[in-house]
């Protein structure tokens, strides 16, 4: 009797720690990878990644998330970055991989995943490589629209009381397609809607001259442009760094500015502004009413726009949210309907909109590679709902030619 009771002890004891190590190896169903940039590099990448965490749990903690960074000098350490996002794949509830922004190396990591585990999901949140490379090893990729945008940046000057429009860059950027046909389409849209146009040159930030001399010269040159085109002038530059010196001088001697390259809030307006936000951090909404209250004070509303919500943040957080509704049975793939849903998930009060990327040279357009932008935010104002606009299909047929 005694050595059935300590057998079955034993039982009793093995099945306790069975069950405990059950419930330590349980937790999600499936988990999902999401890989950013790190705090110093891409911000507010990372916060979407936050965000998710806070919806949804890391795995460490029973949750379906598994984020990681990749390196700050991720062009030199590309073989770090495939082999970070590979390592993903090795565990078996992993049913989708979320990159944002996709730098180099994102299109080899994804064709190894795929090569290991055909089932998970690859989704290349702001594609940094050839639209043709990456479409063949991700099974989604975002970028923002810039074959609509180029209209509809256009159109929104105008409503804003522009005459004429300015757009600064320099060689480097007017030879990638994505900015390079969006001056094209901009420079057609001005003509069509009557804006005068202008092209002004720029330094590059990596040049030379460095982020420090590129930012001078916007400093420099904004108040004489100005003087010289109008303060019903629209501006618009590709380059972050410049973005912040150009808003300092229009909200100074007068202008318009529709959104940023890739619109925020916290595009350039916190350090034009000389604005704190970090108690507003990953707060959208609280972020955006302070800058609205800054860029009001100061004399610009309805002159100044953006986007009410980071294209960042909400690329990481919607891709995810949208992977997720896809291994629960909620969305489809295939669907804009059901990504623009996703997005908006993050984006209250927002629209969404954009079209499959069409190849320039081809015009074939492609199932798996989404330009998308969200309606336009103007201070003061409220939205503009530049996502209901029909963008005239003539943009969409014209062609690319470097500069």
């Amino acid at each position: 009797m005694k050595k059935f009771a300590f057998v079955l002890l034993i039982l009793l004891a093995g099945s306790m720690l069975f069950v405990g190590c059950k419930k330590d190896e349980g937790g999600a169903a499936y988990h999902i990878g999401v890989v950013t940039g790190t705090v110093s590099q891409s911000e507010d990448d990372l916060r979407g990644a936050e965000e998710l965490i806070k919806r949804y749990g890391s795995v460490a903690d029973g949750g379906i998330i598994q984020h990681i960074t990749y390196p700050d000098n991720f062009m030199d350490q590309q073989e770090t970055t495939i082999t970070q996002i590979v390592t993903l794949a090795d565990d078996p509830k992993m049913k989708a991989i979320v990159m944002n922004q996709s730098v180099p190396g994102a299109a080899e990591a994804f064709r190894r995943v795929k090569e290991r585990r055909p089932d998970i999901l690859c989704f290349a949140g702001e594609a940094h490589e050839d639209p043709l490379v990456i479409q063949r090893s991700a099974d989604l990729a975002i970028n923002a629209d810039f074959i609509s945008r180029g209209y509809t940046i256009i159109r929104a000057a105008k409503e804003l009381g522009a005459t004429t429009f300015v757009h600064i860059s320099f060689p480097r950027h007017m030879s990638y397609e994505s900015l390079g046909l969006r001056r094209q389409i901009m420079e057609e849209a001005c003509k069509d809607l009557g804006v005068q146009w202008v092209y002004e040159s720029a330094p590059d930030p990596t040049s030379d001259v460095g982020q420090a001399g590129a930012q001078q010269f916007i400093l420099e040159q904004a108040p004489q442009w100005i003087e010289r085109y109008g303060q019903d002038t629209a501006f618009f530059c590709t380059n972050d760094a410049h973005t912040e010196p150009l808003l300092k001088q229009l909200l100074t001697y007068g202008g318009i500015f529709v959104e940023a390259d890739l619109p925020s809030p916290l595009m350039g307006y916190p350090g034009a502004l000389g604005i704190d936000l970090s108690a507003e951090a990953g707060n959208f909404p609280a972020i955006l009413k302070k800058v609205e209250d800054a860029v009001v004070a100061q004399g610009g509303a309805g002159r100044f726009g953006t986007w009410a919500y980071s294209y960042g943040f909400t690329n990481t957080a919607g891709l995810g949210e949208f992977a997720k509704r896809i291994i629960d049975g909620e969305a489809e793939l295939g669907s804009l309907t059901d990504l623009y849903a996703a997005l908006g998930e993050f984006t209250p009060g927002a629209r969404w909109n954009g079209g499959r990327y069409i190849d320039n040279n081809t015009g074939v357009r492609s199932n798996n590679h989404i330009l998308i932008y969200m309606d336009t935010y103007v201070f003061g104002k409220g939205y503009i709902p530049t996502t209901e606009w029909v963008v005239p299909e003539k943009y969409f047929n014209i062609k690319f030619n470097a500069q």
